[in-house]
């Protein structure tokens, strides 16, 4: 990794001019989604986290089919524009992951550990949403830029279809990347003597 943990943390932020340009190779990429699937934790070590890479005609074949499908419920050309430029900005990027959460295995757990069943769907989110934040700062420290959408459930079926992905895995997330076009502003924090309790 090209850079400490402090400063890709610092650094991983909503990038939505990306392109095209590749910035280190597939290989690269493909370690840094193993290395986070295979670490990440999950409750109960349940690794009920499935992970989707598409690049080349993939990557753009999935931005196509988001807005095809949005087009459809939105119906109206004037209102979609806006919509169309977005599908636009992240088919433009290098590549997509698509997060996911197998619902088999949640399941599972709920059957055999009955006392804890109301929980097993949230920590299994608890779970997607530390992967999601360590792919994507992997990502960043790597020097691609990218930014989390959630466009399920609404092309879930489309989705399934076209990569044959089994129908117990569920779309969490999606995470365009690309070769940062443009650099995000300036953040505003909240103070974090409001956030924060320490005692001692």
């Amino acid at each position: 990794m090209s850079k400490d943990f402090y400063a890709a943390l610092k650094n991983r932020r909503s990038i939505y001019g990306i392109s095209k340009e590749q910035v280190v190779s597939d290989d690269k990429i493909q370690e840094v989604i193993r290395e986070a699937v295979k670490y990440t934790p999950s409750a109960f070590n349940s690794q009920s986290a499935r992970v989707v890479l598409l690049l080349d005609e993939h990557h753009d074949k999935f931005w196509d089919i988001t807005k095809e499908t949005l087009r459809k419920i939105v119906g109206n050309d004037e209102q979609f524009a806006s919509t169309a430029e977005k599908m636009g900005a992240f088919r433009s990027g290098y590549g997509t992951v698509l997060f996911f959460e197998d619902d088999s295995v949640v399941e599972g757990l709920q059957s055999n550990f009955p006392l804890y069943k109301d929980n097993f769907p949230i920590w299994s989110h608890h779970s997607s949403g530390m992967l999601q934040f360590v792919i994507w700062t992997g990502l960043e420290a790597e020097g691609y830029g990218a930014s989390l959408q959630h466009y399920n459930p609404v092309i879930d079926d489309q989705v399934k279809k076209e990569w044959n992905i089994p129908d117990s895995w569920k779309l969490i997330a999606q995470l365009p990347f690309g070769k940062p076009t443009v650099q995000p502003g300036e953040k505003e924090f909240q103070p974090l003597e409001q956030r924060i309790k320490v005692f001692k």
